[in-house]
């Protein structure tokens, strides 16, 4: 990691990670830069979804994703601690550590002997974890948790906006998308503008279907829905 000296870089990586144009890339430049400045074996993140339900967003091998699914399954673990107790975790030898035994020694079967578990969070909510995996025992110091905590928190920042920006362009697709369907209801029918939104929504609401569907059928069809 860089020296957390280096101001910056750290700002440099920030700027970087906040220049990508999505989620996706952004959780790609992270796990990149992670195990770029690590030099450690392996890189996960792990998300945070509705509904406390965890989900292995990007990982460098399958072994990650074993590792997660492992944690959720035993209920214990570096990166899950870290998710829940909002904090981070070194394990400097995972065949030893006595916090997670189950999983130390399971995922020891798969060549993890150390790994350290970020916690990935703003001051609103907690976005995942960042887990860093080393095939060496005692990888890891007390001075790499340090700087990967602060690396965490540019990380999580990141994130946050990429998550806030996508879900805006997907609120902006969708209000386009419906407009335009109420624009081909309007004409079609010779209906003001509300009372072509009004037909689209209870049709939304009688048929259990999501509005932007309805705008899509009606895009594809040019009427709505069981109307000739």
């Amino acid at each position: 990691m860089p020296d957390p000296a280096d101001s910056n870089e750290f700002a440099g990586f920030a700027v970087e990670l906040h220049s990508e144009p999505d989620t996706e890339h952004t959780l790609q430049r992270v796990v990149e830069y992670a195990q770029e400045a690590t030099g450690c074996d392996d890189v996960g993140v792990l998300l945070r979804r509705e509904r406390g339900r965890l989900e292995s967003a990007l990982t460098t091998s399958p072994r990650v994703n074993e590792s997660d699914r492992l944690q959720s399954e035993l209920g214990e673990g570096p990166c899950i601690e870290a998710i829940w107790n909002d904090d981070s975790f070194l394990v400097p030898d995972t065949t030893t550590d006595e916090r997670w035994p189950k999983w130390g020694k399971r995922v020891a079967e798969l060549g993890i002997r150390s790994a350290i578990g970020l916690r990935l969070s703003t001051l609103r909510r907690t976005i995942g974890a960042l887990n860093l995996y080393a095939n060496e025992p005692e990888y890891f110091t007390d001075d790499d948790l340090e700087v990967a905590d602060l690396f965490a928190q540019h990380a999580a920042l990141a994130l946050a906006a990429a998550n806030e920006e996508d879900g805006l362009k997907r609120a902006i697709g969708t209000r386009q998308l419906i407009g335009q369907a109420q624009g081909i209801l309007m004409e079609r029918y010779s209906l003001d503008a509300d009372r072509a939104f009004a037909l689209m929504r209870r049709h939304s609401q009688q048929h259990n279907i999501k509005l932007n569907r309805v705008a899509e059928q009606i895009i594809e069809t040019r009427r709505l829905p069981g109307k000739e």
